[in-house]
């Protein structure tokens, strides 16, 4: 049984590569999830609160916080698949609890792009890029994701994947990998 965790800065591919896993038949237990839920528990708006929800949680309850949310929810894919995959590590702190959860079991990969790949990747997906209507610009999203420890987590993956050329290519890399790291 493995858990495999994915973790890069916005833009990268990480739900492309959730969408591959997916049609898989493998489990994703988003982290991001985790605090939209927290979001509607608060009464607020996940499309607008969830980063402030995101720090508020670390504050509250320490920075693996999350981490510490979903286990249950990994807990319960792994007792019904041999595989789950985790989407949205965003810290050291994070990978550190899955691998002392996990152990051998766990294993971390990096989606690696270029701010500009994932800037027009964001902006084709009508996402702000830019902050031009009020909303979050890319560089506050990775300044606050790098807040987080991000940088912590993805120098302490166990792969990387450059997310650099066609989709195609790039899902292809990722069911080869997801094959590999299920076995």
């Amino acid at each position: 049984m493995s858990v495999i965790g994915i973790v890069g800065l916005p833009g990268s591919g990480k739900s492309e590569a959730a969408a591959v896993a997916r049609e898989m038949g493998i489990p994703v237990v988003t982290m991001g999830d985790v605090i939209r839920e927290a979001c509607r528990d608060r009464g607020l708006d996940p499309a607008e609160h969830h980063g402030r929800v995101a720090q508020a949680l670390r504050e509250e309850s320490g920075p693996g916080a999350i981490a510490e949310r979903s286990l249950p929810i990994i807990e319960r894919e792994r007792g019904e698949s041999s595989t789950v995959l985790v989407d949205g590590i965003r810290s050291g702190v994070e990978v550190k609890r899955f691998e002392e959860r996990f152990g051998e079991a766990f294993s971390l990969i990096a989606i690696e792009a270029p701010f500009e790949v994932r800037a027009e990747r964001i902006d084709a997906r009508g996402r702000d890029v830019a902050s031009a209507d009020g909303g979050e610009s890319l560089d506050a999203r990775d300044e606050r994701e790098l807040g987080f420890g991000m940088d912590d987590a993805i120098e302490r993956a166990d792969r990387r994947i450059a997310n650099t050329d066609s989709l195609a290519a790039f899902q292809d890399r990722i069911r080869t990998l997801l094959a590999e790291e299920g076995q």
